[in-house]
C-alpha cells in the first residue's frame, strides 16, 4: 500500500451520527426480547443503532439462499454505514451465509453471526476437544453456514425441539416470552450436546436469543459458552480499544 492509499484510508468518513460504532441489523420480528438479548438495547456498555429489515422474517432467513433476503441486507448495511456505525452486526446467526457477500460490499467491518468465532475457539481448546453448537433449527444449519464463516463441516449440533417454548414463543410471536421455561429449553439442549459428545469443550450458540442463557448453561455445565453478545463485545473492542493511556 502506498503512502497515498493510507493518507486516502485514514480520511474522515461523512456521518449523520457520531458516537455510535455499533450497527445492528435486526430481523423483522415481533416477540419480546429480554435483558442477554441483542435486540434488548440495555444489555450492550455501550450505544448501539439498530435497523429493522422490513420483509427478513425468521421462517424467510431458513430457506435457501436466505430465502432471496441479501438485497435487503445490503441496502439496510447501506443505511447504517451512512447514518455513521463503524461496523455492523446481524441479529440472527444463520446470516453467516451472507457475511462473504457483505464484507465485499460495505466499506466497515461485518460480522454476521457468532458462528465466526468457532474457528478462535477451537485454536484454544485442549487436544482433543472441539465446539459443540445450539442452533435454532439444526436442519436449516448447513455447509454454506461453516463454509462462509471458516468452521469445520462436522461439528456436532442440537437445535430446538419441534413445538418447544423457544419456537412457540418465536413464531406466535410472544409478546411476553416465559424465560424461566426458555432457560430450561436451553439447559436441556446443552445436556443433550455434551452427554451425545463427550469431547465437546465448548459451545457456541448460533441463535442469538440463546445468549440470556449462557451463564446458566456454563455454569450448570462447566464449558466455556460463546454466542452473540461475546462476538459483539470483541467486535466493539477492536472498533473503540479501551484508552489506557487516559485517565479516567
Amino acid at each position: 500500500m502506498t503512502n497515498a492509499d493510507t493518507s486516502q484510508h485514514r480520511q474522515p468518513r461523512r456521518k449523520t451520527v457520531h458516537g455510535v460504532s455499533i450497527g445492528i441489523m435486526m430481523l423483522d420480528t415481533g416477540f419480546q426480547r429480554i435483558y442477554g438479548d441483542i435486540g434488548f438495547a440495555p444489555t450492550w456498555n455501550f450505544p448501539v443503532h439498530y435497523k429493522v429489515v422490513k420483509g427478513a422474517v425468521g421462517t424467510r432467513i431458513l430457506e435457501p439462499n436466505g430465502g432471496g433476503t441479501l438485497e435487503l441486507f445490503l441496502k439496510a448495511a447501506d443505511e447504517l454505514v451512512e447514518l455513521g456505525v463503524d461496523g455492523i452486526v446481524t441479529s440472527c446467526g444463520f446470516l453467516a451465509r451472507f457475511q462473504r457477500e457483505l464484507t465485499r460490499h460495505c466499506p466497515v467491518p461485518v460480522a454476521s453471526s457468532s458462528l465466526l468465532q468457532i474457528p478462535l475457539v477451537q485454536a484454544v481448546l485442549p487436544a482433543g476437544k472441539r465446539v459443540g453448537i445450539l442452533t435454532a433449527d439444526k436442519d436449516a444449519l448447513t455447509s454454506d453456514h461453516f463454509e462462509a464463516t471458516g468452521c469445520p463441516l462436522d461439528l456436532p449440533i442440537v437445535g430446538m425441539p419441534i413445538g418447544g417454548v423457544f419456537k412457540t414463543d418465536f413464531r406466535t410471536p410472544s409478546l411476553v416470552i416465559d424465560r424461566d421455561r426458555q432457560e430450561a429449553e436451553a439447559l436441556a439442549m446443552a445436556e443433550e450436546l455434551l452427554s451425545r459428545n463427550p469431547d465437546v469443550g465448548a459451545i457456541v450458540c448460533e441463535c442469538t436469543n440463546l445468549a440470556p442463557y449462557s451463564s446458566a448453561i456454563a455454569e450448570r455445565f462447566q464449558v466455556p459458552v460463546y454466542d452473540v453478545v461475546s462476538l459483539v463485545n470483541w467486535f466493539h473492542s477492536g472498533l473503540r480499544p479501551y484508552p489506557f493511556n487516559k485517565q479516567k
